[in-house]
């Protein structure tokens, strides 16, 4: 079993949600997810490679610094990893009840809810996978598929690139009772966590978790779903594009405002058609983009 540790990195609560964004993208222990504990951003890393990583995040803590973000260097630290259960018992006091959406409600196993008529209701508890809802980046696409299933869109078939926790998987199976839907990554830690988030949400005969690469997998899906770090998003744009099945949808998500209308701009360049770019209302610093693959023979 690997042992880990948990660096930790301080922020202004206004610039904390933008400082998780860069370090996924400067630095490669953050690239494996992270989370957002209140004013601190939390990367993990094997305790045998503590000491690079660390140094690797403090180089990045200070160029943000420069930048002019509210972080310091000196003050980003490590710790060991909790045992899961204290973990868990921390997370209490910042994880509750959520919703997300009109219908979607987010849900831990420490609180309990009695769902109205209608709701979507997610078991989920927080897990070194990203993805409990919380996140804007999460919200967003949430919203958009609870639009799409409200407009009367019905896909077949789901896939989730990058899935983290699943979450986005398992309100798909929710909202569609008959899709079936594959969540992908390529962190073990989030492949068994996903398996184990579709198990206890009861919807394991319909959504397959797999370390499977977006490259390897096959056919065309009528629905796909990306929430990742907007470098992902452009080295994998040929991989996802193909995987839009004619009349498709893709929504994707993890885009800093600034970044969605060029990273928009590739998938388009890739024969997809922009559907919207969406700020997100709780933080807009965040924002998604939904494109469409027109239907065979279309125009």
């Amino acid at each position: 079993m690997t042992d880990w540790i948990e660096i930790i990195v301080p922020a202004a609560a206004v610039d904390v949600d933008e400082v998780a964004a860069l370090l996924a993208d400067a630095c490669e222990p953050a690239r494996e997810g992270t989370e957002i504990r209140g004013d601190e951003v939390v990367i993990w890393a094997p305790l045998a490679t503590s000491e690079a990583a660390l140094a690797e995040v403090r180089a990045a803590v200070a160029a943000f610094a420069e930048a002019g973000l509210g972080v310091d260097a000196a003050r980003v630290r490590a710790q060991p990893g909790l045992p899961e259960a204290e973990w868990r018992d921390a997370w209490k006091k910042y994880f509750h009840v959520t919703r997300i959406t009109p219908r979607i409600v987010v849900v831990p196993s420490w609180e309990t809810y009695a769902p109205a008529a209608g709701e979507v209701i997610i078991d989920l508890d927080p897990g070194m996978a990203f993805g409990t809802g919380t996140h804007a980046s999460t919200r967003l696409v949430l919203a958009a598929l609870d639009q799409l299933a409200a407009g009367g869109f019905v896909p077949a078939r789901v896939l989730d690139v990058g899935a983290g926790s699943g979450i986005l998987a398992i309100a798909a199976a929710k909202l569609w009772p008959g899709v079936t839907a594959l969540a992908v990554d390529n962190d073990p830690i989030a492949v068994a966590a996903c398996a184990e988030n579709v198990r206890h949400n009861g919807v394991d005969t319909r959504v397959a978790s797999a370390g499977t690469s977006v490259e390897d997998v096959g056919g065309g899906w009528p629905l796909v779903l990306a929430n990742i770090q907007a470098h992902v998003l452009r080295a994998l744009a040929d991989a996802i594009c193909v995987r839009v099945a004619p009349g498709g949808t893709l929504v994707l998500s993890g885009l800093l405002s600034p970044q969605a209308p060029a990273v928009a701009e590739e998938y388009v360049a890739r024969g997809l058609v922009l559907a919207t770019i969406l700020e997100s209302p709780d933080d807009p610093a965040w924002s998604s983009v939904t494109l469409t693959r027109p239907a065979a023979g279309g125009s």
